[in-house]
């Protein structure tokens, strides 16, 4: 099998590996795409290390079909297409899944798209829906609203019944928020987010990717008992709060990482993303926004696009399985 091999001050390559095999709850899957997340180029840049025991192989998510399942698996069986939530290893012709992070590809989508569900379904799930218990009515700031994850948080919460505001940081993304749902799309670079919120009622859920000075403007715009959600801190990970408003409006400030989850915590996000947001992705309420695809072998192009900060929606590598 061939997977991307990276290390400090190389460009993404190539190389040829031994093909692993699934342990007893784990199962195999012939790749025919991967989904290109900002925690690969974090990892990559030695900030994200994987878990024990996972790939150092960059690629948290993949779509494919089953080539072998373990001893103990009885829900999945060879070909069977599916995706899948991984620690690591995606970034290859076969990767490995625990059983429990693994979904049927919803009906009508390839495999290509269903490349680009899981690590940010997965995600909007754990961090809106749970951590934050964004209920119907109640209104969402999703920052990077043209991201993976802003682009899926705004159909999710759509879905859902509340209603939505998202940044971005040009006029083509704002129009992309509100053509995918948001009530309101707010420039960052031209308009005060905090302003926009606060004239519209403030919100009760935020979900941060930014961090730094974000912080505090999130808790500014926080109704009572609001709930803001950090998931990543490009910004920064120190801000300075004035912790009082926090205080008299009962607010929480919480935040999570998904790949560090253990295997049981993971099927169990796995089921409730099954019940609930695979019926609003059949139902065509939900849709990945796919920015650009590549090949497996122009990684570094893919790594390039995300990075330049220019792209909306996922980007993906295909491996021509």
């Amino acid at each position: 099998m061939q997977k991307i091999v990276h290390g400090p001050d190389v460009p993404l390559h190539l190389a040829v590996v031994a093909r692993p095999e699934p342990g007893p709850h784990e199962i195999l899957i012939r790749v025919a795409a991967a989904g290109v997340n900002r925690p690969d180029l974090t990892q990559r840049a030695g900030f994200y290390p994987p878990p024990p025991g996972a790939p150092e192989t960059l690629g948290l998510e993949v779509a494919g079909v089953i080539e072998s399942v373990g001893a103990n698996v009885t829900r999945w069986h060879a070909g069977d297409e599916v995706c899948a939530l991984l620690p690591g290893g995606g970034y290859a012709t076969y990767a490995i899944a625990h059983e429990g992070s693994v979904l049927r590809v919803p009906k009508g989508l390839s495999l290509t798209e269903a490349a680009a569900l899981p690590e940010t379904v997965f995600t909007v799930w754990a961090n809106v829906f749970e951590s934050g218990a964004l209920q119907p009515r109640e209104a969402l700031l999703v920052h990077g609203g043209a991201s993976g994850i802003g682009t899926t948080a705004i159909q999710m919460a759509k879905a859902h019944g509340a209603r939505v505001l998202a940044t971005a940081g040009d006029a083509a993304k704002v129009k992309l928020c509100e053509k995918l749902g948001a009530d309101r799309g707010i420039n960052y670079r031209e308009e005060d987010f905090e302003a926009v919120a606060n004239y519209s009622g403030g919100v009760d859920v935020v979900l941060d990717m930014v961090g730094g000075a974000y912080v505090q403007k999130n808790l500014n715009i926080l109704n009572d008992r609001g709930r803001c959600v950090m998931i990543a801190f490009q910004q920064g990970p120190q801000a300075e709060l004035n912790l009082m408003r926090l205080m008299l409006k009962r607010l929480t400030l919480t935040g999570s990482t998904l790949r560090s989850r253990s295997n049981e915590e993971k099927a169990r996000i796995a089921r409730e993303v099954e019940r609930v947001v695979w019926p609003w992705i059949e139902a065509g309420k939900v849709k990945p926004v796919i920015d650009s695809i590549f090949p497996l072998a122009e990684a570094e192009q893919a790594h390039a696009r995300l990075q330049s900060g220019g792209h909306a929606g996922k980007v993906v590598l295909t491996t021509g399985s």
